[in-house]
């Protein structure tokens, strides 16, 4: 099928004015440069918005031909893109939301390369480093707000929910934004979206001209899940663990709204660090919410939970069903208590400092086919532990799933296996049995064809599930 291409070049508007000689260098092409490939994809899925794909390697296979390359001008730099998407232009200029995300693409890459990797200052081996890591990428994007009391509300969520569940999340949202709150998500369709939009409508009628819709993401999943046009500050995380970071250090409470494996990975994220000792005492405002239709998905959710990490677990959140302005009285209360504790620790409004998040939550996790099998997937460890582990099994089906690196190795070496206690694998096989009958693995005009196989151990036998 023939996609409609420009050429152009454009200039940056703010985001990143000049580069190094060497930051050139890396950024020219595929054969000279080591940041090419990664720069080139990223923008390619900035470009992409509105053709929804949830499969990485499609995206890179249609526009197989696009190009784009940094050109060293007297006064700055500008871009210069062959056969790009042509709905990122009007009348010939690209739509100025496009323009400054992927300025943000390059400033974040940049960067992180220059700056953050390879740095004794910046220890990734270390938790303390990467959480200094993840604050300076941060600061350095200029999102965090300080002198303004807690505001920023973290919403997840799938890109796969039908239009019901949409419409309740943007609805959610123009209650927030009513109360002068602002939004947070992983910057893509679906339950990223309807929030922000909901929340500019409220917004807008409370006379709120500067509101934050904040996207996170990273490169490995924004093929999936490009900018919505809403977004006014992205930014790009070197990979899923820092993401999944910022979002929490950045946020004053969290909404999880109806989706898959990517939601169920977020769930875990979060629950792991909720469960640790370490955090008990800090408050973070937890909320399950859907419309009516949802509620079987949100029992599902709970009783996963309540099955493999226990019922300490299920004190953690709060799941309302059918209720926008609960919900948003609910955040807004949590909210509250959130900054009276953060006055009491003296803990900055912008960045959660106080917030222990293991290291096996923070290095990255490389989902290969011997790493998804060697997963810890037994109740012998602290329940902490065991969300930490399930937050790995989800996030390697993610890869599966949407990522263009682990499409081709599941093409190449088959399915992952995954192996774990029959008492925890018995639910997980129920769990994603659900998102694949709803259709919330995929796109549903996409199909779906697992990309894991899921084995039970107990009393040293092995049992393959369907």
């Amino acid at each position: 099928m023939q996609h409609n291409v420009v050429d152009a070049r454009i200039s940056p508007n703010g985001s990143l004015d000049v580069l190094s000689r060497l930051e050139v260098t890396k950024l020219l092409n595929a054969s000279q440069g080591d940041l090419y490939p990664l720069f080139r994809n990223s923008s390619l899925a900035v470009l992409n918005y509105g053709d929804h794909l949830d499969d990485g390697r499609e995206l890179l296979k249609r526009f197989e031909d696009f190009d784009i390359r940094v050109i060293q001008e007297e006064r700055g730099i500008k871009l210069a893109l062959r056969n790009a998407p042509a709905s990122a232009f009007v009348d010939g200029k690209m739509i100025r939301g496009i323009n400054e995300h992927i300025f943000a693409v390059l400033r974040d890459i940049v960067y992180v390369d220059d700056t953050i990797n390879n740095n004794p200052r910046f220890d990734l081996a270390t938790s303390d480093g990467i959480t200094n890591a993840v604050f300076h990428i941060l600061r350095n994007a200029r999102i965090m707000r300080p002198r303004t009391n807690p505001h920023l509300v973290v919403c997840w969520g799938g890109h796969s929910i039908s239009p019901t569940e949409y419409d309740y999340s943007k609805e959610v949202g123009y209650r927030l934004g009513l109360r002068e709150l602002d939004i947070c998500t992983g910057c893509g369709p679906g339950a990223m979206k309807g929030p922000m939009k909901g929340a500019t409508i409220g917004h807008a009628k409370q006379r709120i001209y500067n509101g934050q819709y904040l996207g996170i993401t990273e490169p490995g999943i924004i093929a999936s899940e490009s900018p919505n046009p809403i977004v006014n500050d992205l930014v790009i995380m070197p990979d899923i663990e820092k993401r999944l970071e910022a979002f929490v250090r950045l946020g004053h409470a969290v909404i999880v709204f109806p989706g898959g494996v990517g939601t169920a990975e977020e769930i875990l994220y979060i629950l792991s660090i909720l469960l640790d000792p370490a955090n008990s005492r800090i408050p973070t405002p937890l909320i399950f919410t859907g419309p009516a239709e949802s509620a079987g998905y949100f029992e599902q959710i709970d009783q996963f939970i309540t099955q493999t990490l226990g019922p300490a677990a299920r004190q953690m959140y709060r799941i309302v069903i059918d209720g926008p302005e609960i919900v948003a009285h609910l955040v807004k209360e949590g909210i509250e208590q959130v900054h009276q504790f953060r006055l009491k620790t003296d803990d900055a409004f912008y960045f959660n400092w106080l917030l222990k998040i293991d290291l096996s939550l923070q290095l990255p996790f490389e989902p290969t086919h011997t790493n998804m099998h060697a997963l810890n997937l037994h109740r012998e460890q602290p329940p902490h532990l065991l969300a930490s582990n399930l937050r790995r099994a989800f996030s390697g089906i993610v890869t599966g799933n949407v990522k263009d690196a682990g499409i081709r190795a599941i093409e190449e070496h088959g399915v992952f296996e995954i192996c774990g206690d029959k008492e925890i694998m018995e639910p997980l096989d129920s769990l994603l049995s659900a998102f694949v009958e709803q259709n919330r693995m995929k796109l549903p005009t996409s199909g779906y064809n697992p990309c894991y196989r899921l084995t039970s151990q107990e009393a040293g036998s092995e049992d393959r599930m369907k």
